[in-house]
């Protein structure tokens, strides 16, 4: 039924299919799941843009659905909790019918608000009757120790009373707050565990009893909403930070996590990173600096220094990748390139993406969010370069530079420039081009990989690396006691 045709009045409604028993008396649940049977019937994702979750989350949100549960995902940040919660709206109609002008989504069928029973007992079958799409039927809100219970639930409004001269106690004076707001539709809570213990009361009061008090006076409010909760673990199970009830009656635990394998992690970033920047000058981005940027987040979540309970967040290869196109758009500008190809070297100018996801332990903190970054970086290449040159004989490249020689990597120097540097250097440009790494005929793509394998030689300890790009020979044990430093890596 397309929109010119929707009933306008409650007389027309009741002549319509939205009429039927099985629409005009269902709940938001009972809705919901209706619509996940026709599209898991129909088979395909369930939602899109949703990775990594087909043969664990997926399921156990499908049968808490089906359930008609009340239900919290617990997960670390960048978890993609909130987008699956927001992709629940797919699963609504279309439209749906309320009293027009009713605060909180009345049904013209069973309305529960004392202004839409007394509108339609005085206008009847002439009641007009309004049209709501289902992205406007969710409602969520961020959990703080701010939080009131008018907030979600509501307050009592003195100028209403006083406009329609009303006593305190009117249900009409009533300010309704998100959580009616939220009435047959979905109303998603983050951060669950930082709402203030008298407001989860006031919560899980009205999600079982329908029934609350607002300075005192009790209301009762039949709300007909599916309930959403995010969390993080940590806090969820901390003592003191949920109140047992509300726990007792969310009906489904969902345990979210991280992309499994790297090839899913690089799926989910190249869904989300932005590296199109315009037809003028394309993006070419090396499948291996692709899988070497996820691996930076990979090597991170088991890193010992860096904090396992706040978790590295997806977006951090997601900021990473789009950090490491600008800085090669800005080298191609300015060499006035026809192509933006980004290097290794881009991956260290986008340090701050990497140093600003990561929470360091006690350990962590001595050594230095930067440090720490820069040794991952290195970690991923040699992971690479495990991967897709397992056997590769590197040792005339490490005689090289043990004889004194050393490169400069400058992350401004064009592609050429680099795949001329990087043929003075015995078997470097044979290893990547036999190795598969590059075709020798792409310039961008062999000094790429080139880089790479250097790096992956700095992360064994073979080479050395300055934070000016210097590749050398990698520094004595004994000079590093004499100079009282670390080795530098």
């Amino acid at each position: 039924m397309t929109a010119p045709t929707l009933p306008t009045t409650l007389g027309a409604l009741r002549r319509s299919p939205f009429a039927t028993p099985d629409r005009a008396h269902r709940t938001v649940k009972d809705e919901m799941r209706k619509n996940l049977i026709a599209k898991l019937a129909a088979g395909g994702p369930l939602f899109d843009g949703v990775l990594g979750y087909e043969d664990t989350v997926m399921p156990q949100i499908v049968n808490a659905l089906l359930s008609k549960h009340n239900f919290i995902l617990l997960g670390l940040r960048g978890q993609a909790k909130s987008r699956i919660l927001r992709a629940l709206t797919t699963l609504l109609d279309d439209v749906m019918p309320i009293v027009a002008g009713s605060e909180i989504n009345d049904s013209p069928f069973h309305p529960i608000s004392k202004f839409s029973r007394e509108l339609i007992a005085k206008m009847g079958d002439d009641t007009p009757i309004a049209w709501v799409n289902r992205d406007q039927r969710y409602v969520e809100k961020l959990a703080t120790p701010d939080v009131t219970v008018a907030d979600l639930i509501g307050d009592l409004d003195p100028i209403k009373a006083a406009r329609g001269g009303h006593m305190l106690a009117d249900e009409l004076t009533i300010h309704y707050g998100m959580l009616p707001r939220a009435n047959r539709g979905i109303f998603a809570l983050n951060e669950l565990p930082d709402l203030a213990g008298k407001v989860q009361v006031g919560l899980f009061n009205i999600m079982q009893e329908g029934d609350v008090q607002i300075k005192g006076y009790p209301v009762r409010l039949e709300l007909d909403v599916l309930l959403c909760f995010t969390a993080n673990p940590e806090d969820y199970t901390a003592r003191g930070k949920i109140i047992t009830p509300l726990k007792d009656r969310i009906g489904s635990e969902i345990i979210t996590h991280y992309p499994e394998t790297v090839e899913l992690g690089m799926s989910i970033t190249a869904q989300e990173a932005w590296t199109a920047r315009g037809a003028d000058r394309p993006v070419r981005l090396s499948p291996l600096l692709s899988e070497l940027v996820e691996r930076v987040a990979f090597e991170a979540r088991n890193d010992k220094r860096i904090d396992k309970r706040s978790g590295v967040s997806q977006r951090m290869p997601i900021t990473v990748v789009e950090n490491v196109v600008s800085n090669a758009e800005r080298r191609a500008i300015r060499n006035n390139e026809n192509e933006i190809v980004p290097r290794l070297a881009d991956v260290y100018a986008a340090l701050p993406a990497i140093t600003g996801k990561i929470e360091l332990e006690y350990e962590g903190e001595l050594v230095g969010g930067a440090a720490i970054a820069r040794e991952l970086i290195r970690r991923a290449a040699d992971g690479v370069l495990k991967e897709h040159a397992p056997g590769a004989d590197t040792d005339n490249i490490v005689i090289w530079f043990d004889g004194g020689s050393a490169l400069q990597v400058s992350e401004d120097a064009s592609a050429s420039v680099m795949r001329k540097a990087f043929e003075v250097v015995p078997g470097l440009i044979d290893l990547v081009t036999n190795n598969g790494l590059a075709n020798p005929k792409d310039d961008a793509f062999t000094a790429g990989a080139c880089e790479l394998v250097l790096e992956a030689l700095v992360a064994r300890r073979k080479l050395s690396r300055s934070d000016q790009g210097q590749y050398a020979r990698a520094a004595r044990e004994e000079g590093r006691r004499r100079r009282g430093n670390p080795e530098e890596m």
